[in-house]
C-alpha cells in the first residue's frame, strides 16, 4: 500500500472517529453516513440496525461505531464461498486503533523471558525471508449469533454475519519462532497488537500454548484474499489461526512474546471462557462451576440461498444452497430438510478449498403450491462433531450452533 493511500486512509479512518484524535466527529458521521443508506432486516426476525459504509468498506451492519463492530449482511454469503474484503465482518474492543501505519517502519518484536534469542522483524523482513504460504480459512467471532440466545445475554447483539472466508497469505507462525530458540522453558506464546485498550480490560493480549503455537497452519498473515488487508481487519499483519474462534486473530500484531507461564490478561482470564463440562453450557440464570478458554469452532451450517418468510415459485425447480463449516477436522456431510427435522435427506457438497474453510452444499426440490416449508441444515464433521436440535446456554453467548430453520412459502 503506497504512502499516498495511507494518508488518504487515515483520514478517512479519522474522519469517521475510529481514531483516539477524533471521537467528537464520531456521531455526525455516523449520522451522515446512516442518512445515504437504509437499515438492515436481521433474518430470523432479529429485528433492524443501520448499514454504514465505513473505510475500505461497503455498506455493512453497524453494532457499534467506536469500537468498530461491523457485521456482514447474511446475503453476501450466498455469493461466494470466499467472503469479499470490503464486505468481512469487524470486530475491536478496544476504542484505540490505529488509523494510519508506515509499512516501511512497521516492526514485529518477538522476545519474552523464555526466547534464547530475542530479535524483531520488518515487513520486508517477513516477507523476504521465510517461506511463504496460502491457507483458505473461516474467521468467526465467538460471539456469533449471540442476538439469538434466549434468555438473552450481554455484550455485542450480532446475527449470523460475524463470520467470513477468506484466503490468507503470510509465514508460518512456527517458522519465525524457531528463529527465537524457544527455550525448555517455554510454556505459552502471547501476541499483541496496536489497538490499546481505553475502558475496562486493557491491551487486547491473547495466548496459545507453545505446542498449539507450531501448529503449521498458523500463520502470521499480510495478505487476505490476495490484496493487503484492510486496516480494520488488522493491517499489515494480523495472527491467522485456523479453526479457532476470532478472538485469536490478533489484528496488527506487533509483539510476540514466548514465556515460561500461563498467561493470565483480561482477555484470557476473566475473558473469553466458556463452561468446562461436554455441552459448554449450564442452565439459563446460573453461572458456571468451571470455565476454560474458548478454543475451536462448533460445527456450523446456515442456508443462504433463502430467507425466513420468503414466498418462493411452486411447481418450479428450486435449489437450496448453503455453507457448512467446523473447527479443522473438516466436513463429512450435510443434511437438510424440508419438514422442521421430521425427516432428513443428504445435501451435495461443493469442492472443499480446505478443511478449515467454508464448503458449499446443494438440495434441489420441487414446492409444491400452498404449502409452507421449514428448511433446515445440519453438518457433520469427519470426526463425527454434528449440530444440536435444541439451542444450549451459556452467559457469554459464545458457540452458538444450534440447528436453524428458514420457514418458506410455495405460491
Amino acid at each position: 500500500m503506497s504512502a499516498n493511500r495511507h494518508d488518504a486512509l487515515r483520514r478517512r479512518l479519522l474522519a469517521a472517529g475510529l481514531g483516539t484524535a477524533a471521537s467528537a466527529s464520531l456521531g455526525a458521521f455516523a449520522r451522515s453516513a446512516s442518512a445515504q443508506g437504509a437499515t438492515y432486516e436481521h433474518p430470523f426476525a432479529n429485528g433492524s440496525r443501520k448499514l454504514v459504509a465505513f473505510p475500505e468498506k461497503r455498506p455493512l451492519i453497524v453494532l457499534t461505531s467506536r469500537p468498530p463492530q461491523l457485521e456482514t449482511p447474511f446475503e453476501v454469503f450466498n455469493d461466494g464461498i470466499i467472503t469479499p474484503n470490503d464486505a468481512f465482518f469487524v470486530r475491536y474492543h478496544n476504542a484505540a486503533i490505529p488509523t494510519s501505519i508506515d509499512p516501511d517502519t512497521y516492526v514485529i518484536k518477538i522476545g519474552g523471558n523464555a526466547a534464547g534469542k530475542p530479535f524483531q522483524l520488518t515487513l520486508a523482513e517477513l516477507k523476504s525471508q521465510f517461506r511463504p504460504v496460502e491457507i483458505v480459512a473461516v474467521n468467526q467471532c465467538s460471539g456469533n449469533s449471540r442476538a439469538f440466545f434466549n434468555p438473552r445475554v450481554t455484550g455485542g447483539q450480532l446475527g449470523n454475519g460475524a463470520m467470513g472466508n477468506a484466503r490468507w497469505t503470510g509465514v508460518p507462525l512456527k517458522d519465525v519462532l524457531a528463529r527465537a530458540e524457544p527455550k525448555n522453558s517455554a510454556r505459552q506464546v502471547s501476541f499483541d497488537g496496536l489497538d490499546n485498550g481505553v475502558f475496562g480490560g486493557g491491551d487486547f493480549v491473547k495466548a496459545l500454548d507453545v505446542v498449539e503455537a507450531m501448529d503449521p497452519d498458523i500463520l502470521i498473515a499480510y495478505q487476505m484474499n490476495g490484496a493487503d488487508i484492510p486496516m480494520l481487519n488488522g493491517y499489515p499483519v494480523k495472527l491467522v489461526v485456523p479453526g479457532r474462534y476470532g478472538t485469536y486473530w490478533v489484528k496488527h500484531l506487533s509483539n510476540i512474546e514466548v514465556i515460561d507461564h500461563a498467561f493470565e490478561g483480561f482477555w484470557m482470564a476473566p475473558g473469553y471462557r466458556v463452561p468446562d463440562n461436554d455441552c459448554v453450557c449450564v442452565a439459563p440464570g446460573t453461572p458456571p462451576a468451571k470455565t476454560r478458554p474458548i478454543t475451536r469452532f462448533t460445527v456450523r451450517s446456515f442456508v443462504t440461498s433463502l430467507s425466513n418468510g420468503q414466498r418462493i415459485a411452486a411447481g418450479r425447480p428450486t435449489i437450496v444452497r448453503g455453507i457448512a463449516f467446523d473447527g479443522g477436522k473438516g466436513i463429512r456431510e450435510v443434511g437438510v430438510s424440508l419438514d422442521g427435522g421430521a425427516t432428513w435427506l443428504q445435501s451435495m457438497l461443493g469442492p472443499e478449498l480446505s478443511r478449515y474453510s467454508f464448503r458449499e452444499f446443494t438440495f434441489g426440490f420441487t414446492p409444491v403450491a400452498g404449502r409452507t416449508y421449514d428448511i433446515q441444515s445440519c453438518a457433520w464433521s469427519r470426526g463425527g462433531e454434528g449440530q444440536p436440535t435444541t439451542a444450549v446456554w451459556q452467559p457469554a453467548g459464545y458457540m452458538r450452533n444450534v440447528i436453524e430453520t428458514v420457514k418458506v412459502t410455495a405460491a
